[in-house]
């Protein structure tokens, strides 16, 4: 649970970035969302995706890190990983071991439903705020918080739990509201057999000899390194994939380099900032333009021709 988080400009956020109360009545989303049920169909031109829910700015793939992402508003995607134990219940977890997130050792697979209750996170001390060690969700409790509020990304790190992942997703009626992730084509392939809808990332190296259009029948999102380089970015963007989404981008000048390049989704560890920052600047450039065209219609009503280069 967060008790405190000290954001700089957090305030000048919530107003840059307009926020709203979805239908739910329970938090804050993007104007631009409208109310009705949270799909694919109703993300904007540009996405932001709060990569395990913003790592650097909250504890990764934790409920109460979710949870501020989502009431922030700054994100339209909520991006989280997934575990199996070995019970086969899917659960929110990154690596395959406990060691860096959590105050425990040894393998995630080792630990069955009820042993995972005794499982806590160990916040790390650069995150801005105070916050308190909890346990890692499972899928299901993450499928049933934010299901249908926002677009949720999850990655099966094991290929196994893709059966069981896709009847929670389909239980829940969220086939058109979830991505299902994987570094592997064949998975995707898989998940798209299945009814889900796809997401395969890819590094910056597997770019280098990708061929995504050979994907494109079966892969609804691309998600691909902004470390690569401008060629291969290109040839993903003009692969015939609906979308293509860059990660895991932190700064501005990397937004800027891979949405100049045709991407229009930044997977980022600092949605609050990023997203802040890009809100702020398009509502300048409408400024900008407003003051341009009431200068031009004042320069009409005078009499005068308006000035062209």
């Amino acid at each position: 649970m967060v008790t405190t988080i000290a954001l700089t400009g957090l305030a000048t956020a919530a107003s840059v970035v307009a926020l709203t109360l979805t239908a739910h009545g329970t938090a804050p989303m993007p104007l631009e969302w409208g109310t009705g049920p949270m799909t694919v169909a109703a993300l904007p031109r540009i996405t932001y995706v709060a990569h395990r829910g913003g790592a650097h700015e909250v504890p990764e793939n934790s409920m109460s890190g979710l949870m501020t992402a989502y009431r922030r508003g700054t994100a339209q995607v909520l991006d989280f990983d997934t575990r199996l134990l070995r019970d086969g219940t899917p659960v929110v977890f990154h690596d395959e071991t406990l060691n860096r997130t959590t105050y425990l050792g040894g393998e995630v697979r080792g630990l069955d439903a009820r042993e995972w209750q005794g499982v806590r996170l160990r916040p790390r001390d650069v995150l801005p705020g105070s916050w308190r060690s909890e346990r890692p969700p499972t899928v299901a409790e993450v499928l049933d918080r934010f299901g249908g509020r926002i677009v949720l990304m999850l990655e099966a790190k094991d290929p196994r739990s893709l059966d069981r992942l896709a009847g929670l997703i389909r239980a829940r009626g969220l086939t058109r509201s979830v991505f299902v992730n994987s570094n592997d084509p064949g998975v995707a392939r898989r998940a798209h057999r299945l009814g889900l809808l796809t997401q395969v990332w890819r590094s910056a190296r597997q770019m280098r000899t990708d061929r995504p259009e050979r994907w494109r029948s079966y892969v609804d999102l691309l998600d691909v390194d902004h470390r690569a380089r401008d060629a291969d970015l290109t040839r993903a963007v003009n692969s015939g994939i609906a979308r293509v989404w860059a990660h895991t981008v932190v700064t501005d000048t990397q937004r800027d380099r891979v949405l100049a390049l045709g991407c229009t989704g930044v997977i980022t560890d600092a949605p609050g900032r990023l997203a802040r920052i890009a809100a702020l600047e398009a509502w300048q450039a409408r400024e900008a333009r407003q003051d341009a065209q009431r200068d031009a219609r004042r320069a009409l009503q005078r009499g005068a021709r308006p000035w062209r280069a």
